[in-house]
């Protein structure tokens, strides 16, 4: 088992890529979507399911864990991956988003974020020092450096101001990671949707030097043809033997384009915040379980699909079970959702390393552009 940090980049069709990303705790096949754990679990699911799905990988969430249950707390009970029984690598975000998100809470200042938190009021500090100890405490694979990130639209100004100062932070976390073999420490492009100050950025986190890179600053209120836009461009503006990360990404047809435009990983609490909510993400694209529709319906969710929601249950069981509040609902549904997020990736890689990814791609939208099956 290799005991360093590495990315292998294994083949490439246009601009979409296929690889793997070696750690201590194995390997992550690339492009990789991640399930979010946010406080330590990703929710309605056991860890072995969440593997059983096609996950190499999970990301924690820095801001919540720092809160609840502490990340001193974590770290006295054996790290993260221990505690919540996942043996895989896992990658934590800053707390940068949720920084952002919760602006109502907070000051920002050069130093770093001083904010309240959303369980009890009390206050905290966050700064680039403060997530790499966390981090460090929580012992995850992949560190995010600590960063900030306006919600779009911003005007220019705004955007520059915050993308230099999380550049001025990225370097802070540099220093402050260290040197910890085994573990990587990615930096965070900003610059909002403006070329020039993406370019800047880039420069800038090529000059610190990271073990990986990622694309920040999209999905928070832009819409799809503007992030495709900044995606048309950012992606190259980074190393290419090194991994690319476009955080809190997204919908089905989000990720098939970005890896389209040469990104390497994504995460999203998507597939399972809507199996809670009963939606369905199918190759045929989203069926709303609450609607009257499947009430008597026999069929499966998607007859093509492997997992236990679609082998062992119809329509209108899993419409039943969410009419009536029954936890199971939830269970059913995430494991579907993240089962045919993960046979995307996986069809993906296939098709890079086959040449054939145009061909997947268009395939991959005649079929969404289908609709649902018909009512019975």
């Amino acid at each position: 088992m290799t005991q360093r940090f590495s990315f292998e980049l294994k083949a490439t069709d246009g601009k979409a890529r296929t690889g793997v990303i070696n750690t201590p705790r194995g390997e992550v096949r690339t492009p990789a979507f991640m399930p979010v754990g946010t406080a330590g679990t990703v929710k309605a699911m056991m860890p072995e399911s969440v593997r059983a799905t096609g996950a190499d990988i999970l990301l924690g969430n820095t801001y919540h864990l720092m809160l609840r249950p502490t990340a001193e707390r974590i770290h006295r009970l054996g790290g993260l991956h221990k505690f919540m029984n996942w043996h895989r690598p896992i990658l934590t975000d800053s707390g940068g988003f949720q920084v952002m998100s919760l602006a109502s809470l907070r000051k920002l200042t050069e130093k770093g974020v001083t904010f309240k938190s959303h369980i009890d009021g009390s206050k905290h500090e966050l700064t680039p020092e403060r997530s790499m100890e966390i981090q460090r405490l929580l012992g995850s694979d992949i560190v995010m450096c600590f960063d900030e990130c306006p919600a779009l639209p911003a005007d220019r100004d705004r955007i520059a101001t915050s993308m230099r100062l999380s550049m001025r932070w990225a370097a802070r976390s540099r220093d402050a990671f260290g040197d910890r073999p085994g573990h990587a420490l990615f930096g965070i492009q900003q610059g909002g949707l403006e070329r020039d100050f993406r370019e800047e950025s880039a420069e800038a986190l090529k000059q610190i030097g990271f073990d990986g890179y990622a694309v920040g600053g999209l999905a928070v209120g832009e819409g799809q043809e503007a992030m495709f836009g900044v995606l048309d461009f950012a992606p190259d503006m980074l190393p290419v033997d090194k991994p690319r990360y476009l955080m809190g990404v997204g919908k089905p047809d989000d990720i098939v384009g970005a890896v389209a435009r040469g990104i390497d990983m994504m995460d999203c609490v998507l597939p399972s915040r809507s199996g809670r909510t009963g939606q369905a993400f199918t190759r045929r694209g989203v069926v709303n379980i609450k609607n009257a529709r499947h009430a008597d319906d026999p069929r499966p969710l998607d007859e093509h699909c492997t997992c236990p929601a679609c082998s062992n249950y119809c329509r209108a069981y899993l419409h039943h079970v969410f009419r009536a509040n029954e936890m199971i609902s939830g269970m059913l549904l995430t494991w579907h959702n993240l089962h045919y997020f993960q046979e995307i990736m996986q069809g993906m890689r296939d098709a890079i390393s086959a040449g054939t990814f145009e061909t997947w791609q268009a395939e991959f939208h005649a079929q969404r552009a289908q609709g649902d099956i018909e009512p019975l």
